[in-house]
């Protein structure tokens, strides 16, 4: 076995590891955490938690009182209330120090990755230049540097010269290593990645502590993590809650004194614990912290939990059909010319025009000349090579040169740019073209139209000799199970739309194989930014995909934009999410991990809300039934005394929240169902559930008191 490939099934092992939640270290790590977050200061994060510190203060001096002048029956009552409220707060704190702790330990992971390199500085930015060999922290945004075979690379960077195969394992624990390049949309490179084959020279594009790995670290370790609109919104309700439980409460002494029956302290603190919502006031922060971890189990690094929140919210996802919906390799499948023109010289013309093509398309084009009919890539010193753009929509090259001092230029590209380019130059397209180019695509097939122009003005071009050459036929194939899953997806509520360059006639026969609800044809950067305002401003929540700078504007515009790891930088920092895999169709599991993560918040904070009714029912006859023996009507679970009552309600109050710990960091299993079979789903197993829980445990501890005769 190879090194690169141990080294990566190590890297896959220690993370599975870390995202074990019965993982020895991270319990351990995770229990002195519990303990340092006793510290007040850390605890007002949370409201609902400090009012549970406060009232294990107050308990801990009531019993250090009732040590000296309380009888003993009272004592050890206070002192079992007391070590129970100190257990709520430390098993809150252990919750969301072992969600914080699966982020550590994968942080650990990435630390590992670094080492110290040196960089080789150039001080022209090309390979021929001298270079200075230099530490990697001693770089700077904008500095090149030349990375050959066997180099780690040293800090995140763009290509801008040559090609290398790259190993990233380090980053994605994939030991198959990958292409990058100058041009296009795989020149983003990472620092801490090593090239494995041939050379490349990189800018820099970050200083030392904003790189990706640095970000990267931060962001699993919880320490850039913060809270969501939805998190401080159910704070506020948590907090609210609190407080009018606590006016209740300290309204009960007066009333408990005008009975003659005086209520201890204690006991007042121990029902307003009971009362106010510590289940989801203590496992909130670790079911957010959670969600983050969930997404880079699956190898995406969400800059926010915002982010992760508006996934599980999205609406319409926003998808490329090239590598999305369709395998992404676009072959030149045939040359197919207009009457009067041999197929031969269509196929040098269209050679030609993809000389300087970097795209998978453009080299396949060159690849089918050449296997047609011999042709091959000529260097012309005389050309004038002119770059696909968005907004052209087609690439070709000018020939100088002639001996008439005439120019020949050559288009490919959409049919319509194309076209539009002919009878600008005084020539026409009939409907020959036209019902070849509907051809074309009602198969799904992607057509490419090449055009010819010989001319001599100042552009190299005349009003006439353009003329339409022919057709290349691109084939692309859906991949298996598409749609399987956006039926899935439909059944979420969430639409569907396609996002394609071609014309409307490929775009939707590939639409109706794929299963789409909808497509964009002829997508430009600025119809792919009407396209998502127009949806945000019909109340709709936005996601989507991109890799190229073209997206970048689309991608910070989004809700949810999804950038691939082997992108661009600019697409990386316009997106909110980094796909460390580079995998389009991760979109559907980053909704799916958004969802579950508002599934668990609701669920939990619904059996919390509803545990809460059934503590009710075992304090307050406990309290009164003395003074009020009518009271003892509402002691339906006949618990043994108020004493046992009281503490077999705090005890539950304390385990409940480590017993949920699992299903906080795990999540509730998300089933792709709509939102009112979800909401029924949830009030039947955790707003029922929340109900009978509480009455059977609490019960089964007030007999285990009696039996230890602890009560």
């Amino acid at each position: 076995m190879s090194t690169d490939s141990l080294e990566s099934k190590q890297w896959k092992t220690r993370r599975k590891s870390a995202s074990s939640i019965f993982n020895g270290p991270i319990i351990r790590r995770a229990f002195v955490d519990s303990l340092r977050k006793l510290d007040p200061r850390w605890q007002l994060k949370n409201p609902v938690m400090f009012v549970v510190e406060i009232g294990s203060v107050i308990t801990t001096v009531e019993f250090f009182r009732y040590l000296f002048t309380g009888p003993s029956s009272e004592t050890l009552f206070v002192l079992g209330v007391t070590i129970w409220l100190w257990f709520t707060v430390i098993f809150a704190n252990f919750a969301e120090a072992m969600a914080e702790g699966r982020g550590k330990a994968q942080a650990d992971t990435l630390r590992k990755t670094r080492t110290t390199t040196m960089a080789k500085r150039l001080k022209q930015g090309k390979r021929q230049a001298d270079y200075q060999e230099v530490a990697a922290p001693d770089l700077r945004k904008g500095d090149f540097v030349l990375v050959e075979a066997g180099d780690v690379i040293p800090g995140d960077g763009d290509v801008i010269e040559g090609v290398a195969s790259v190993d990233e394992s380090a980053i994605t624990g994939e030991s198959a290593p990958v292409i990058r390049e100058s041009g296009g949309d795989r020149s983003a490179v990472t620092g801490g990645t090593r090239v494995l084959s041939d050379w490349i020279v990189v800018q820099i594009s970050a200083n030392p502590g904003e790189t990706f790995l640095d970000r990267m670290i931060a962001l699993v370790e919880g320490a850039a993590r913060q809270k969501t609109p939805n998190e401080i919104a159910l704070n506020i309700l948590l907090a609210s809650l609190t407080i009018i439980f606590l006016l209740a409460v300290v309204t009960l002494e007066p009333f408990a004194i005008y009975s003659h029956s005086p209520v201890s302290i204690t006991t007042l603190v121990a029902l307003l614990v009971c009362l106010i919502p510590t289940t989801i006031g203590g496992l909130l922060s670790a079911i957010g912290i959670a969600g983050m971890d969930r997404m880079v189990q699956r190898n995406v690094l969400a800059m926010s939990g915002r982010a992760v929140e508006a996934a599980g919210d999205v609406d319409v996802l926003l998808l490329d059909k090239t590598g999305t919906i369709t395998l992404g390799n676009r072959m030149a499948s045939r040359f197919v010319p207009l009457n009067g023109v041999d197929e031969k010289e269509l196929a040098h013309a269209a050679l030609l025009s993809s000389l300087a093509d970097e795209t998978p398309e453009g080299r396949s084009i060159v690849a089918l000349a050449n296997e047609r009919y011999g042709l091959h890539e000529d260097t012309h010193s005389d050309a004038t090579f002119v770059p696909f753009s968005a907004q052209t929509r087609m690439s070709g090259v000018d020939l100088n040169g002639h001996a008439d001092g005439s120019v020949y230029a050559v288009r490919k590209g959409a049919a319509e740019s194309v076209m539009n380019y002919v009878k600008d130059l005084g020539g026409s397209a009939g409907d020959e073209l036209q019902e070849l180019v509907n051809s074309i695509a009602r198969g799904g097939s992607t057509p490419l139209v090449v055009a010819e122009s010989h001319g001599t003005d100042h552009h190299g071009l005349t009003k006439k000799d353009a003329k339409v050459l022919g057709v290349i036929e691109l084939k692309d194939i859906v991949k298996g199970g598409m749609r399987e899953r956006f039926d899935q997806l439909r059944r979420m509520g969430i639409r569907t739309v396609m996002i394609t360059g071609d014309n409307p006639l490929t775009a939707a026969a590939i639409a109706k194989e794929a299963g789409v609800d909808d497509f964009l044809a002829q997508a430009t950067p600025e119809t792919k930014m009407q396209l998502i305002r127009e949806q945000q401003a019909g109340g709709r929540l936005v996601a989507m995909t991109g890799d190229g700078t073209n997206d970048a504007p689309a991608l910070a515009q989004a809700d949810v934009g999804v950038a691939m790891n082997t992108g661009t930088q600019a697409a990386k920092e316009a997106a909110n999410m980094v796909d460390l895999d580079s995998n389009p169709t991760k979109l559907i599991e980053v909704v799916e991990v958004g969802k579950q993560l508002l599934m668990t918040r609701g669920a939990l904070t619904t059996f919390s809300i509803a545990n809460d009714v059934a503590k009710y029912f075992a304090i307050i006859p406990a309290m009164f039934t003395v003074a009020f023996p009518e009271l003892g009507a509402l002691n339906i679970m006949h618990l043994a005394t108020p004493h046992s009552a009281i503490l077999s309600a705090v005890i539950f109050n304390a385990l409940i929240i480590i017993a949920l710990v699992p299903l906080a960091l795990r999540g509730v299993t998300y089933r792709p169902l709509g939102a009112g079979p979800l909401l029924r789903r949830n009030l039947l197993i955790y707003g029922l559930g929340g109900l009978i829980v509480p009455f059977v445990g609490i019960k089964l501890i007030d007999l285990l008191l009696v039996l230890l005769h602890l009560a």
